[in-house]
């Protein structure tokens, strides 16, 4: 399935002018970086780009298209000539007060890619400045990476919090991110001796969850997850009756492969 970027325009791909609208040339200026990293990202990662913006009464007397489309023309052949492709580009021309479902963060622009087998959403992020494009990644099932040129990357809290992976006031820290892929393992090895179950995540906090019947080694365990910033999850029964040798022995084994797997894509 098809992993997608959808990505917000102004603010996002292009600074937003005081009066919200990019409606000559002379407003058009690309964000920080933009060009550099969504190149990396389109070239090295695997993720197609769909991008989608709320222009605000686009094609009224108070934003007529004409003023609108050479200056978006202009960019888009700009990153076409980076070698930066857009599969898919979404347009909602309402205001905000006619709530139409294909205002962002309503999902009427992206009907096409919901609940559609050829996508896989949850593997999938909204790129964007505003409140408006995290609650998108909510509603749709992906996740959200605020982006905001005027925003340290700690102070903005969101209301659809649990779908934001990643604040930042920087292209670089976004590929940087979407290129460390989720390094997430579960092993489990049963022998006569020993049954064991290891989930680790590499990329975790320094959580850990740790029964292997001895106490000391649990600790020890968990002074791995807690120094290495680690999730460490382990349970172990093992033949403890007979000595504490099968268990520490089996548990370095599985752990070893745990580690092995989880970083056998090194790059």
């Amino acid at each position: 399935m098809k992993k997608i970027l959808f990505i917000d325009r102004d603010g996002t791909l292009i600074i937003e002018p005081k009066n919200k609208q990019v409606d000559s040339f002379d407003k058009l200026v690309f964000y920080p970086k933009v060009i550099t990293y969504l190149r990396k990202i389109y070239l090295e990662l695997d993720y197609e780009l769909v991008l989608v913006t709320n222009q605000d009464g686009l094609g009224t007397s108070s934003f007529p298209e004409e003023t609108f489309w050479p200056t978006h023309d202009l960019m888009l052949k700009v990153f076409n000539g980076e070698g930066i492709l857009f599969s898919g580009i979404h347009i909602d021309k309402s205001f905000p007060k006619e709530n139409a479902s294909t205002r962002k963060p309503r999902t009427g622009m992206l009907k096409k890619y919901i609940n559609n087998s050829n996508y896989d959403l949850k593997k999938s992020f909204v790129i964007g400045d505003r409140d408006s494009d995290m609650i998108l990644a909510k509603n749709i099932g992906s996740k959200g990476i605020y982006i905001n040129l005027e925003n340290g990357k700690n102070k903005y809290k969101s209301n659809a919090e649990s779908s934001v992976v990643l604040k930042s006031n920087n292209w670089e820290d976004v590929y940087k991110y979407l290129k460390l892929k989720e390094r997430i393992v579960v092993e489990k090895r049963t022998t006569n001796e020993t049954d064991i179950k290891i989930e680790i995540n590499l990329d975790g906090s320094g959580k850990s969850s740790i029964n292997t019947g001895i106490k000391f080694f649990d600790h020890m365990l968990d002074q791995v997850a807690r120094h290495g910033k680690i999730d460490l999850s382990i349970n172990v029964n093992g033949d403890l009756s007979v000595d504490e040798h099968h268990t520490i022995e089996d548990t370095g084994i599985v752990l070893g492969y745990a580690f092995r797997n989880a970083l056998k894509d090194k790059s």
